[in-house]
């Protein structure tokens, strides 16, 4: 089970973005369970539209289970996130949890500066995402590279230029098959 340190994240985005704890005030009282895996937040939307930890004792309005990759999805796509979630409850929370998750962004260069100043957060932040294009490029890099090797070097994969071939000769068979059965049928018939 996560503790509170999640639910204080959420919360201090919450804050400082007023159209989304307004539009959880409207589910105030209701509680959402929140599964990625073997880990479980279960939360309940207070009056003013934050969130805190559920009591154990409190029925569940809806249960929201994430994908495996939902870490890695919410670190590089999170727009479809949610997209593979499985959902068991009240769809009209989900909904609403959904949109204020999905357009709730961190503005982390604005916190840092309140620590550190301007010039030091914005050279951090641009640091981070340098190095995080750098990873992510390095990784789109090693992919194309290994499934060139199994295409072209090892032949352990078909490439995708084969497989296309391969179906239009299975489709043409098909087709002259189908033909060979009309005429076989017409003589039958004579």
């Amino acid at each position: 089970m996560l503790s509170h340190p999640p639910l204080a994240l959420v919360n201090h985005l919450l804050a400082s973005a007023d159209w989304a704890h307004s539009r959880l005030a409207g589910h105030a009282g209701q509680t959402a369970r929140l599964e990625c895996g073997p880990a479980a937040l279960s939360v309940a939307i207070t009056p003013s539209g934050f969130l805190e930890a559920a009591e154990p004792s409190v029925p569940i309005t809806v249960s929201i289970r994430l994908p495996k990759d939902s870490v890695l999805r919410a670190l590089t796509d999170r727009p479809s996130l949610f997209s593979r979630a499985t959902i068991s409850g009240s769809a009209e929370l989900a909904e609403t949890l959904g949109f204020v998750f999905r357009n709730l962004h961190w503005d982390v260069e604005h916190d840092l500066s309140q620590v550190f100043g301007d010039i030091i957060a914005r050279r951090a932040v641009r640091l981070a995402k340098g190095a995080a294009q750098w990873q992510i490029q390095g990784a789109r890099n090693l992919a194309a590279g290994l499934a060139e090797y199994l295409t072209e070097e090892a032949a352990a994969v078909a490439a995708r230029l084969e497989v296309e071939k391969f179906c239009t000769g299975v489709d043409a068979l098909r087709d002259d098959f189908a033909r060979v059965e009309k005429r076989l049928s017409r003589l039958e018939r004579c």
